[in-house]
């Protein structure tokens, strides 16, 4: 049945639609009152490791302050973001908002800093990457359904949570993976996801780090996307107060992201003319993006975010603090299984067992990837401070 918000004769022909899905891994039958990618939604949200995502690292952690974003609130103003360029775009809004809400599943606590810990522990048993995880999760580790493993979700909102993906990876992913070995592009929705992630976490980060005092107005007054609405903003509203500022500028660089990638994005649509979703798979090049101009901007204030926020002394000191917590995490679950929890002693022994020391790591690694920050905190001093309850 397909999605009662928005009939398919009413998308654009090269759109996804629910009659040209390649369908999921295991066989359903359809559902009775929603469409295949509404469902794909229902079960993202309804997972667990979505509902992690409310404790997980953004830039800051979770303990540091209660409005900063986290996971899970950085991956609906993603998908509120493509949610709204999908419907100005006339391709499909449900599924751009499925590929939105899951492309984070993945991600270690702790955010980037989690992450590259994770993938030094891993370096010897294939590394780690959040994207791969991700789909991982999605396929494999989510435990809900009596006939299969994961959420079974299908092949168009799949492609879409794998973002990039090495040649090495790829060939062992099946059809999923291989657009990478063929250098083909995902959907427009997929795309749109991937654009909308940036423009969420720029912005947002913006905001974030005003509020935690880390970056000032000042410093931004360098970054000409920024800068340029700001000045309208307070000569359009003398005496405003800094937070309303703040928030006015924020939506209105949004909004100018957004109006460009609409305006190119479609310009782009028109020039190369598909009639269908293959049309867009088949380019080698995606149809989504800014314009040159905006584009430098965008890498302008991407670098700005890179240099005085990410690399501010205050964040390196927690990153310092979350790659300890990761590494050692790892270091004794994999001179020890035993210390793990029940249920995840018995896959790694298991695992060991039958496929060697590589299969054990992935067990740890998906143990922790799994864990949101203030558990991972909870666990390393379980584990490392004799006072501690275990």
């Amino acid at each position: 049945m397909q999605s009662v918000s928005r009939q398919p004769e009413s998308l654009a022909p090269y759109a996804s639609t629910e009659a040209s899905s390649r369908g999921r891994r295991f066989p359903e039958d359809p559902p009775e009152h929603r469409g295949e990618y509404q469902r794909d939604r229902d079960r993202i949200i309804h997972s667990n490791a979505f509902r992690r995502l409310v404790y997980k690292t953004q830039v800051f952690v979770n303990h540091e302050g209660d409005l900063y974003r986290t996971r899970v609130t950085h991956s609906m103003e993603v998908a509120q973001i493509a949610r709204s360029i999908a419907r100005a775009l006339n391709i499909n809004e449900t599924l751009t908002e499925a590929i939105s809400l899951a492309h984070d599943l993945g991600h270690t606590p702790f955010g980037h800093a989690g992450q590259d810990a994770l993938n030094a522990s891993m370096k010897r048993y294939g590394g780690f990457e959040h994207n791969l995880q991700s789909l991982r999760v999605v396929d494999e580790l989510e435990d809900r359904y009596a006939a299969f493993h994961g959420l079974n979700l299908t092949f168009e909102c799949r492609e879409g949570i794998l973002k990039h993906c090495a040649l090495k990876n790829a060939r062992q992913l099946g059809d999923v993976g291989r657009r990478f070995i063929e250098r083909k592009q995902p959907s427009l929705e997929a795309q749109l996801a991937n654009v909308a992630d940036e423009i969420a976490y720029n912005n947002h980060d913006v905001d974030d780090g005003l509020r935690a005092g880390l970056i000032t107005l000042d410093d931004l007054s360098e970054v000409a996307v920024f800068d340029r609405q700001y000045r309208q903003v307070i000569t359009l509203y003398p005496g405003i107060t800094a937070r309303k500022a703040i928030h006015e500028t924020t939506r209105r660089v949004i909004n100018f992201v957004v109006s460009d990638l609409i305006r190119t994005t479609s310009a782009n649509i028109a020039k190369a003319r598909p009639r269908s979703v293959d049309d867009i798979r088949d380019r080698a090049r995606p149809l989504v993006g800014f314009s040159t101009g905006v584009r430098k901007e965008e890498q302008e204030l991407k670098r700005f975010l890179n240099e005085r926020l990410y690399r501010h002394y205050k964040v390196l000191r927690m990153n310092a603090k979350a790659r300890r917590i990761v590494s050692q995490l790892f270091e004794a679950f994999m001179e020890d299984y035993r210390l793990l929890p029940p249920e995840h002693q018995e896959v790694a022994q298991r695992v060991e067992r039958t496929q060697g020391a590589s299969a054990k790591a992935r067990a740890v690694a998906d143990y922790i990837a799994g864990m949101t920050d203030r558990y991972a905190i909870l666990e390393h001093q379980r584990l490392f401070d004799p006072a501690e309850r275990t």
